[in-house]
C-alpha cells in the first residue's frame, strides 16, 4: 500500500459521529476533576505540616559544629607534606 494514498483517503473520510464534540468532554471532564481535587482539605494539610516542621526545627537545639584548622602554614596541618607523606614509599 501507498502510504501517501491512505492518508489522503484518510484525511478526505467524514468525520465519525462519536468523535463530534468529543474535545469539550474531555475539557469538561478535566475540569471537573481538578475543581473536585483542589478543596480546602489539602491546603490546610500542607499548611499545618509545613507548621509542625518549622516549630520542631526551631525547638530542636542543633549540635555546634566546628572546623579544624586547614591552614597550610599553620605549626599542625593535617595538609602539610610531611602529614600526607608519612607511610609512603
Amino acid at each position: 500500500m501507498d502510504l501517501d494514498a491512505v492518508l489522503m483517503r484518510l484525511a478526505q473520510a467524514p468525520v465519525p459521529a462519536s468523535l463530534d464534540g468529543m474535545e469539550d468532554r474531555v475539557l469538561a471532564r478535566i475540569a471537573a476533576r481538578s475543581a473536585a481535587r483542589a478543596g480546602l482539605g489539602v491546603g490546610a494539610m500542607t499548611i499545618a505540616a509545613a507548621l509542625v516542621m518549622g516549630i520542631f526545627g526551631a525547638g530542636v537545639p542543633a549540635k555546634e559544629a566546628s572546623a579544624a584548622s586547614l591552614s597550610p602554614l599553620g605549626p599542625v596541618s593535617p595538609l602539610a607534606p610531611s602529614t600526607l607523606l608519612v607511610g609512603a614509599p
